[in-house]
């Protein structure tokens, strides 16, 4: 029989993630029932996947197009490129927390690697974003946007905004094991952090005095490595792949060591 013993852990940084690897089938249970349970009930099933970021999409292109058409070609692309990374994002970070605290019941009647509900929460939200690339690539081409070999560039992009979006999800869920009023707070910051990034206008509107404030914020990087193969048909810029590169390895590194120093004591937090 197999008996767990927190006093013996060695390191929680590599124990936890080889006790995830053992649960690996545990947490496929997991991603396919938050995908079952989401679209259960609904007529339209997975394709609100598909259809929410449109939806979005078609009102703040009505709203701001008019601001941005002239000096962005092809801005529904653009939009909807960044509106895609975005929710991902803001999903996965967001869901994380979720999925820790309603299924970390779990955690006081059997042991569990607390990770296992944050990785699933990643897979649900990554599930969601494939499919949310559909809309996206067939309005490039309603639009006449071009399809270059740039976009072999996604998966990289992908890869990183998934290791960033881990990280802050990590970093929050354990906030919000020992305070609950962190999954609110944390709402009304991502509404700020979506008008602070770069996602319904450009860069190049932002005044130089104003623009540096901007180059600190991470998601500019990690939209940008997502929507330059897809918007303009281009790899992006070697500083801000380098700098995107940087912060996702920095903020899951920082984020799995904040979260699993503390992982034992969540069976009694939640």
């Amino acid at each position: 029989m197999l008996v767990y013993d927190s006093a013996r852990r060695k390191s929680p940084f590599t124990d936890e993630f080889f006790s995830l690897l053992r649960y690996r089938e545990l947490l496929n249970q997991l991603v396919s029932r938050n995908i079952k349970t989401r679209y259960k009930r609904s007529v339209l099933g997975i394709a609100w996947t598909m259809i929410n970021p449109l939806m979005m999409m078609a009102v703040l292109a009505v709203v701001f197009s008019r601001m941005f058409s002239t000096t962005i070609e092809h801005y529904t692309v653009y939009l909807l490129a960044s509106l895609t990374v975005w929710t991902f994002f803001s999903q996965t970070s967001s869901g994380i927390m979720t999925e820790l605290i309603w299924g970390g019941k779990l955690l006081s009647k059997i042991y569990v690697p607390p990770s296992v509900f944050a990785i699933s929460a990643l897979g649900t939200s990554l599930v969601n974003m494939l499919l949310s690339l559909i809309p996206l690539f067939a309005i490039m081409l309603i639009t006449g946007s071009p399809f270059t070999l740039s976009l072999l560039f996604l998966p990289i992009a992908i890869l990183l905004n998934c290791m960033f979006a881990l990280g802050v999800g990590l970093m929050l869920a354990r906030m919000a094991i020992f305070f609950a009023d962190v999954l609110e707070m944390y709402q009304i910051l991502l509404m700020i952090w979506f008008y602070a990034t770069p996602i319904i206008y450009p860069i190049g509107i932002v005044t130089d005095e104003r623009r540096y404030l901007l180059l600190m914020n991470p998601m500019y990087y990690m939209v940008e490595v997502f929507r330059a193969p897809i918007y303009a048909g281009t790899l992006p810029d070697l500083r801000v792949t380098a700098i995107a590169v940087a912060f996702a390895f920095g903020t899951l590194t920082v984020g799995w060591w904040y979260f699993t120093r503390k992982a034992d004591e969540f069976a009694y937090r939640v």
